[in-house]
């Protein structure tokens, strides 16, 4: 699948944003997504409850269909870019 390296990077930042804390001189932030987003995702039936000691989630069929659609929109290709990175050799 080619999509857009930089637009998944870049929202992987932001996503970031969500979870920093200051721990001394330092900025850190968890590598999970925060709760109260993972309880949205949940409640709108997207994926099976989170809590648990599991560090991945269960999607369901519907969160499986909704969330590839979702990266199709954010970080897929436009047409004219599609057909220039089909020319080319894939990423590593």
């Amino acid at each position: 699948m080619n999509y857009d390296r930089v637009k998944v990077e870049e929202t992987v930042m932001a996503l970031l944003f969500l979870t920093m804390f200051r721990d001394g001189p330092v900025t850190r932030a968890w590598k999970g997504q925060d709760w109260e987003t993972m309880n949205g995702l949940f409640e709108r039936g997207w994926i099976l409850d989170p809590k648990s000691k599991a560090k991945s989630v269960v999607l369901t069929e519907e969160g499986a269909r909704r969330a590839e659609e979702l990266f199709q929109r954010v970080f897929g290709l436009a047409p004219q870019a599609r057909e220039a990175t089909d020319a080319a050799p894939p990423c590593p």
